[in-house]
């Protein structure tokens, strides 16, 4: 969520959320739209992102949702430990 907030929207004000299932459970999490989403070398406009706070300290900066994978048309060899995108 901070990195959110850093971009000058807040996730507090936000008047949609989702439902989404954690490790810990399941959680209500707000729902926004950024005006451009960069990663892996490809540019998105108009993305929903879910905010949810990832515990500090692991090697998890971020998830990408399926709609970002499939928009990518990432393949993902998990044996590998590597993802594919166009």
């Amino acid at each position: 969520m901070e990195v959110l907030e850093s971009i000058g929207l807040s996730p507090a004000e936000s008047k949609e959320h989702e439902r989404i299932a954690t490790g810990s459970g399941y959680i209500i999490a707000p729902k926004l739209r950024v005006r451009t989403f960069n990663t892996l070398g490809k540019k998105f406009r108009r993305v929903v992102v879910i905010a949810h706070t990832l515990p500090f300290g692991g090697p998890i900066d971020g998830l990408l949702g399926m709609d970002i994978l499939c928009r990518m048309k990432a393949k993902i060899a998990t044996a590998a430990g590597l993802i594919d995108v166009e």
